[in-house]
């Protein structure tokens, strides 16, 4: 991407919401990759966007002020936090003493000018030196806090400011962050960060603020379905705050060049089984608890049955009629809702999908990748749909071609093998093999499972052996009764995953999760094998392996000779051969 840092200006304690300068800073040294790619974008809406080319909706970034990395430099310094920062204290003891630390001086004036503007809720983001990097891509590692910002007194709404840059910085140093890191060529030390504080896209309904709709879309599709071609993209749609699609929750899929066909569902019940039925918003009412050190402390997770009562349905559900046994666009008659936006997908009543084609395709021309693009929108019947773009990072793709043919996928020589896979090339290097038992496999402890997980890496990391990662449901989901609920450095080692499924763990892969960018950032390959063929992976045989460590659900085993992984990105197809 260009450099368009000099477009943006000093902050201003009278201007935070001018309309002309959206993008400012405070402190020096740099802004970060996250804040990068959204001065690129702003570059991008203000001068390759045709104005009244997509009628109806206004699209902008959020104003949002950038605390540079200098900042943050002072703030260790300073307040001598290096020793715990860079210790093996857990996260929340480094939360703490991050909590009693000071912020530099020098810009608690602007904070306070800030919040003196703003009374609606504020979003505080990370924007590291490494985030956003196109095969060290960091998505998710570091820690965002929502703020409500609606007291009446400017003092308490200036505190919860502090608290969440605070909170922000030290995500750097939480135990995940430097897993994730171990798995890079670069340290701890080398990490410098900066702070987006941004206006929250939404409206508020009684003691919630959200906006009806979130996304995530790709330029780049490694699971196309139907006609889809992988260059034609896929986009994750939800209702409220977007952490229902990057926490891997479920969401609606859909490719832009296909917008009115549905994901490959097996039947009406597997797709309302399977659709969105809790949404996250801010917290505008009391809260249960204060607790800085917690990401979600003013965030709530609902039932959509409260959406319905806010009445923010209308453009992002549709009904299934008792009567006919079929799915009704709209919401005027009772029964279960459906979120699949079809409202805006079939009639489009928004033009949103055109608008996401462009977005897509000129920040695509502009990173010189494919990319991933994040955005939230609100609607209105008196004005403009408000559009607000929250984020852009390349996608790394590989261009390896890859031939397989029907007998490369069975036989006795196959490990595993799927025609849903995620990636492309090939790897012949891995000689160690991690997996859940299959007959130890128990969904209510997934979490046991994870710090497993995390003592087998942390050892194969340190050894500098990559390995191949065998479990069950979603990996990286924050719903335990879907898959293992990892975060990525507990993992980080693995360079190929199969995500298998049984009866009772049968989910569609989420696609629109930082997990899975982190995933395409380093090149994993990602098997998805679904319950009816998971009996095709050759269980007998990596129960026949010696053990090389084992707990009583998870299994790693050493290999005298490397496996060989195959995967044809152009069809989706991939298999690992036995040594």
């Amino acid at each position: 991407m260009n450099n368009f840092e000099n477009e943006l200006l000093p902050f201003n304690r009278s201007k935070f919401l001018n309309a002309e300068h959206k993008l400012t800073y405070i402190g020096s040294g740099a802004i970060g990759g996250k804040a990068h790619g959204l001065a690129g974008i702003n570059h991008i809406i203000l001068n390759d966007l045709n104005e009244g080319a997509f009628p109806g909706i206004e699209v902008g970034i959020p104003a949002m002020t950038i605390i540079r990395t200098d900042v943050f430099d002072a703030f260790i310094k300073r307040n001598k936090l290096a020793d715990i920062a860079y210790s093996d204290e857990p996260d929340d003891r480094i939360a703490h003493a991050f909590q009693k630390a000071d912020l530099p001086f020098e810009i608690l004036g602007d904070l306070r000018a800030l919040i003196s503007q703003v009374t609606s809720p504020l979003a505080v983001r990370s924007s590291s030196m490494l985030e956003d990097a196109m095969h060290e891509p960091f998505a998710g590692i570091y820690g965002t806090k929502m703020t409500p910002n609606n007291q009446p007194d400017i003092n308490a709404r200036f505190n919860k400011l502090v608290e969440a840059i605070k909170y922000v910085y030290a995500t750097t140093f939480f135990k995940s962050a430097k897993d994730y890191m171990s798995a890079t060529p670069h340290k701890t030390e080398d990490e410098k960060m900066a702070i987006i504080i941004q206006e929250v896209i939404g409206k508020k309904y009684k003691n919630r603020f959200y906006p009806e709709l979130s996304g995530v879309g790709r330029s780049h599709n490694y699971y196309a379905f139907g006609h889809a071609d992988p260059k034609d993209g896929i986009v994750n749609l939800a209702l409220g705050l977007g952490k229902t699609i990057v926490d891997g929750g479920n969401s609606w899929s859909y490719t832009p060049a296909y917008p009115k066909a549905d994901p490959p569902f097996n039947s009406i019940n597997d797709m309302l089984n399977n659709t969105q039925r809790t949404f996250w918003s801010v917290n505008m009412g009391k809260t249960s608890a204060y607790d800085p050190v917690k990401e979600t402390e003013y965030m709530l997770e609902e039932n959509i049955v409260t959406a319905e009562e806010d009445d923010t349905l209308r453009y992002v559900a549709s009904t299934l009629d008792s009567q006919s046994g079929r799915i009704v666009m709209g919401v005027s008659k009772s029964g279960p809702r459906l979120l699949n936006f079809s409202p805006i997908l079939r009639l489009g009543e928004i033009p949103l999908n055109n608008l996401l084609i462009k977005l897509m395709d000129v920040c695509e021309k502009n990173e010189g990748a494919p990319v991933e693009i994040e955005f939230a929108m609100t609607f209105s019947d008196k004005g403009p749909h408000k559009f607000g773009f929250l984020q852009v990072r390349p996608m790394a793709v590989s261009n390896d071609v890859v031939e397989l043919k029907d007998e490369d996928l069975a036989g006795d020589h196959v490990l595993a093998s799927s025609e849903k896979v995620l990636g492309n090339g090939t790897n012949g290097l891995i000689q160690d093999i991690v997996y859940i038992k299959q007959e130890e496999f128990d969904v209510l402890k997934t979490y046991q499972i994870a710090e497993d997980l995390e003592k087998i890496n942390k050892t194969l990391v340190n050894e500098n052996k990559p390995y191949l990662l065998i479990g069950f449901g979603r990996w990286g989901t924050s719903d335990v009764s879907a898959g293992i609920p990892v975060n990525w450095g507990q993992i980080s080692g693995a360079k190929a995953i199969i995500e298998a499924a049984l009866a009772h763990v049968n989910f569609d892969l989420s696609q629109g999760s930082h997990f899975f960018h982190n995933v395409t950032g380093f090149g994993v390959y990602y098997f998805s094998i679904p319950f009816e063929k998971t009996k095709t992976i050759e269980w007998s045989w990596l129960n026949a392996m010696p053990a090389s460590n084992e707990t009583r659900m998870v299994r790693h085993i050493h290999l005298k000779e490397p496996i060989q992984i195959k995967v044809d990105g152009r069809t989706g197809k991939g298999t690992i051969i036995k040594p």
